[in-house]
C-alpha cells in the first residue's frame, strides 16, 4: 500500500462507502512536531498544518496571515490602471455611474463593495442585478442600453462581464463606458470594455487567479483611492477600505474560493470586521439566523450566505445587494426578513426537488452499488433556481457527478451539474455542446451549466455514460477520507476545540480537521429539522458526547444511527462548539461512520 493510502483503523471501506487513510503521511511526521516545537503550538495544530503542506518555515505566516504582506501591487493585474483611472475619473466629474451584478453573494457582496466605496463621496450607483429565470447570469444588452438610457455614463459589472461582448457593445453603443471586474475563466477574446481586470483572464500573470469577484474589487478600490491620492486627494477623506473587508470576508468564503494566500487573510481580518456587526444587512441576518457567539466561516457558509442568495434563487435578485448596502437598521431588518422568508420557502422546494430526484436516482441505480457514473434527475415542475442545489445533494449523497433539470413547458430545461474532484465537469458539457446534445452549456471542473431541448435528454443520459463511465469508476475506488486523529468522547472537550481553531478558519483549500471517535456505542438517535438525525455516543471509558449529521436521514449513516443496532462504531466527524442561550457544549458533526473489526 502507497504511503498516501495509509488506512485508518484498517477501514477499507466504511459505512458511507469510502476508504479512511491517515491526512498526515508518516514522512509529514517531523514537519508537523517541527511546526508545534519551534512556534509553541499543540501538536493537533503542527499535525493539521502539515497534512496540509504548510511547511515550518511558514506557519506563523499562515496562521497569522497579514494584509500587508500578501497584498500585491494591484496594478500587477493586467487592466487595473485604466480601470482604476476611469472610476478616479468619474468620482471627480461625479458621474452617474451603475453598478451590474450576479445574483449569487459573491455579486451582492462586490455590488455592496462598490456601492458603499462610492457612497463615501455622495455618489449613489444604480445596482442591477439580473433575474435568474428572465435575463439569466451577467449583463444583456438591453439591460446594458436601459442603464445608459437612465443616465449613467460608467457600468462597472461585478463578478460577471468577462464573456459579455454584446452587451457590453450594446452599452457604448448607448454611450456608456464599461469596467469588468470579474475572477471567471475565459478565453483570449475579451469585450470592448475601457477595462476588463480579471486574474483569470489569459494575459494575466499577477498569480491572483483564486480571488472571488469581491476581491478583485477591493484590489481595483485600493488602486482608485492610490489614483486619487495621485491626483491630491487626502488619505483622510478617502473611504476606509479595511471596514468593508466584512463584505470581502463573506464573499471569500460563500463563493468556496480556496483559503490561502490573500484569500486567507482577506477572511481573518475580514471576520474580525464582521464581528463587530457594524453592517446592518448582516447583522440583521445573524439575529435572524439565531447566531450566537463570534459569526465563524460556517455561519457565513450554511447560515448567512443562503439567505442572500434565496432572493437570487426564487425571488427578487436584487435583495441581497440591497441589503448588504443599507445603513438603518429599521430597513435592513425589513428586507433580511423577507430573505429569510424566502429562504425558508427555498428549504421547502428543495426537500420535495430532492426527494423526487432521489426517488428517480433510485430508480436508475437500482439494485447495483454502481448504476450510471453520472446522475441525471429531471422534472416538468422544479424550478430552475433550486437545480443546482439538488445536484450538489445528489453529488454528495451518491459520491458521483450528478446534474439536476428543471424543464420548463416549452419543452427546454435548465440544468445544473456537480462534480467530485478529479473529474472535468465543464469539459464534458463543452464536449456535449460540441456534438449538439445541449443548446448551450458552461462551466469549471467542479461546477456547470446546461439547457437542454426534452428530445435529447436520453441521447444525454447515453452521452455522459460514455464519456465517464471508466474515470468516474476509477475516481469512486479512490475516494478516501482524510482523518487528522482520534479522540474519545471525553477527550472532545471546550480546550481541545480551541486548539482546533487555532488552526482555523477552515474553507476550500484548508479543510476542517475531521476526528474519529473509536469504538462508541450510539445511546439514543432522533430525526430533527429537515431530515437531521440526531444522537448521542457513548465511549467504552463511559463518557458521552452529542452528535448530528446533517442531511442524513434515509442515508446509510443514518440508517445506522436510527437503527441503534450491533456492535460498537467508529464515527468520524468534526469538532463544533454548540452556543445558545449562554451554554456552550461540544458536538461531533458525523461525516462518516464504520463497523469495528474485531
Amino acid at each position: 500500500m502507497t504511503e498516501a493510502g495509509r488506512l485508518f483503523l484498517g477501514v477499507e471501506r466504511s459505512i458511507g462507502g469510502r476508504r479512511w487513510v491517515h491526512a498526515l503521511e508518516t514522512a509529514a511526521e517531523a514537519v508537523s512536531l517541527r511546526i508545534a516545537q519551534e512556534h509553541g503550538l499543540p501538536e493537533i495544530v503542527g499535525r493539521i498544518l502539515a497534512a496540509r503542506g504548510v511547511a515550518a518555515a511558514d506557519a506563523l505566516a499562515f496562521l497569522t496571515p497579514s494584509l500587508r504582506d500578501l497584498m500585491p501591487d494591484p496594478s500587477a493585474l493586467t487592466d487595473m490602471e485604466p480601470a482604476a483611472a476611469r472610476l478616479a475619473d468619474a468620482i471627480e466629474r461625479r458621474e452617474r455611474i451603475a453598478v451590474f451584478g450576479d445574483y449569487d453573494v459573491d455579486g451582492a457582496a462586490s455590488a455592496a463593495l462598490m456601492t458603499r466605496y462610492l457612497a463615501a463621496f455622495g455618489l449613489v450607483p444604480d445596482i442591477r442585478i439580473p433575474d435568474r429565470i428572465l435575463e439569466g447570469y451577467g449583463p444583456n444588452p438591453q439591460a446594458m442600453r436601459e442603464l445608459a438610457q437612465a443616465g449613467a455614463t460608467l457600468i462597472v459589472t461585478v463578478d460577471c462581464g468577462t464573456t459579455s461582448h454584446e452587451a457590453v457593445a450594446a452599452a457604448n453603443e448607448a454611450g456608456a463606458d464599461v469596467v469588468v471586474l470579474d475572477h471567471h475563466q475565459t478565453g483570449p477574446l475579451l469585450p470592448a470594455a475601457r477595462a476588463v481586470v480579471n486574474p483569470n483572464r489569459q494575459d494575466d500573470l499577477s498569480g491572483q487567479g483564486h480571488l472571488c469577484a469581491a476581491g478583485v474589487v477591493f484590489l481595483t478600490l485600493v488602486a482608485v483611492s492610490r489614483e486619487l491620492r495621485r491626483r491630491g486627494a487626502r488619505s483622510g477623506d478617502l473611504p476606509d477600505l479595511l471596514a468593508l473587508l466584512d463584505l470581502v470576508a463573506l464573499a471569500t468564503v460563500c463563493d468556496v474560493v480556496p483559503l490561502i494566500g490573500l484569500n486567507r487573510a482577506f477572511v481573518v481580518k475580514g471576520l474580525q470586521v464582521l464581528r463587530q456587526q457594524k453592517n446592518p444587512g448582516i447583522r440583521a441576518l445573524c439575529r435572524l439566523a439565531r447566531i450566537s457567539g463570534p459569526v465563524d466561516c460556517y455561519h457565513l457558509g450554511f447560515l448567512v450566505g443562503p439567505r442572500i442568495n434565496a432572493g437570487g434563487r426564487i425571488g427578487d435578485a436584487s435583495l441581497g445587494s440591497r441589503l448588504l448596502t443599507m445603513d438603518e437598521d429599521s430597513d435592513a431588518v425589513v428586507l433580511a426578513e423577507q430573505l429569510h422568508q424566502l429562504n425558508e420557502e427555498r428549504q421547502a422546494m428543495e426537500r420535495q426537488m430532492l426527494a423526487e430526484a432521489e426517488a428517480e436516482v433510485s430508480n436508475e441505480l437500482g439494485a447495483s452499488s454502481e448504476g450510471p457514473p453520472v446522475l441525471v434527475a429531471a422534472r416538468e415542475h422544479w424550478h430552475p433556481g433550486i437545480v443546482g442545489l439538488i445536484a450538489a445533494r445528489l453529488k454528495e449523497r451518491y459520491g458521483r457527478p450528478a446534474f439536476a433539470i428543471a424543464f420548463g413547458r416549452d419543452g427546454k430545461g435548465t440544468g445544473s451539474g456537480r462534480s467530485i474532484d478529479g473529474f472535468d465537469l465543464g469539459a464534458l458539457v463543452r464536449a456535449a455542446v460540441a456534438d449538439g446534445l445541449l443548446v448551450k452549456g458552461g462551466g469549471h471542473a467542479m461546477a456547470a451549466g446546461i439547457t437542454i431541448e426534452r428530445p435529447r435528454l436520453g441521447d444525454f443520459r447515453a452521452f455522459v455514460e460514455e464519456r465517464a463511465t471508466s474515470s468516474v469508476a476509477s475516481l469512486r475506488r479512490a475516494d478516501a477520507l482524510r482523518l487528522d486523529g482520534a479522540v474519545s468522547a471525553m477527550g472532545l472537550t471546550g480546550a481541545l476545540w480551541e486548539r482546533l481553531e487555532q488552526a482555523g478558519p477552515y474553507g476550500a483549500g484548508h479543510p476542517q480537521p475531521v476526528l474519529v471517535l473509536p469504538r462508541h456505542r450510539i445511546t439514543s438517535a432522533s430525526v430533527v429539522g429537515n431530515g437531521h438525525v440526531r444522537a448521542t455516543l457513548r465511549g467504552e471509558d463511559g463518557a458521552s458526547v452529542s452528535a448530528i449529521a446533517f442531511r442524513a436521514e434515509g442515508s446509510e449513516v443514518g440508517q445506522r444511527l436510527l437503527g441503534r443496532a450491533g456492535g460498537p462504531l467508529h464515527v468520524a466527524g468534526t469538532v463544533t462548539m454548540d452556543r445558545y442561550r449562554g451554554r456552550e457544549d461540544i458536538r461531533l458533526r458525523i461525516v462518516d461512520m464504520a463497523e469495528t473489526v474485531d
